[in-house]
């Protein structure tokens, strides 16, 4: 399995992050060491619930991203409310549809079900 994440994650960089405001715009993380960004640390449990969804909307990835990656994230609280959501400061939830783009295109190319968000 840690050679699958690996895979992953270097698809979720090709895809997201040349584009994230927190990169240098060539796919360079300018994060400090106290933030970590929120794709790489929860990556096997985002590669979980994208796998695991299945829908031509994103609606059903978010419900399941809320429940198992925000609920165990530091940042929300217990009422599911996410200071860093609300201000669009989290990279998971400004670029998740891209993020689900990249897992399914890898499970795809490697025989796995047919892409099914954004189809």
């Amino acid at each position: 399995m840690k050679h699958d994440l690996d895979d992953y994650w270097e698809a979720v960089q090709r895809k997201v992050c040349q584009k994230c405001i927190d990169g240098d715009g060539h796919g360079n993380c300018r994060l400090g060491t106290v933030d970590e960004c929120a794709l790489k640390v929860y990556l096997p449990q985002i590669v979980e619930v994208v796998l695991a969804a299945r829908s031509p909307d994103i609606e059903p990835y978010v419900q399941e991203l809320r429940q198992k990656v925000c609920g165990e994230c530091r940042h929300q609280g217990s009422d599911g409310n996410c200071l860093l959501r609300n201000a669009v400061d989290c990279a998971l939830d400004r670029y998740f549809p891209l993020v689900v783009d990249a897992i399914e295109e890898l499970h795809s190319k490697r025989g796995g079900n047919p892409k099914a968000f954004g189809d």
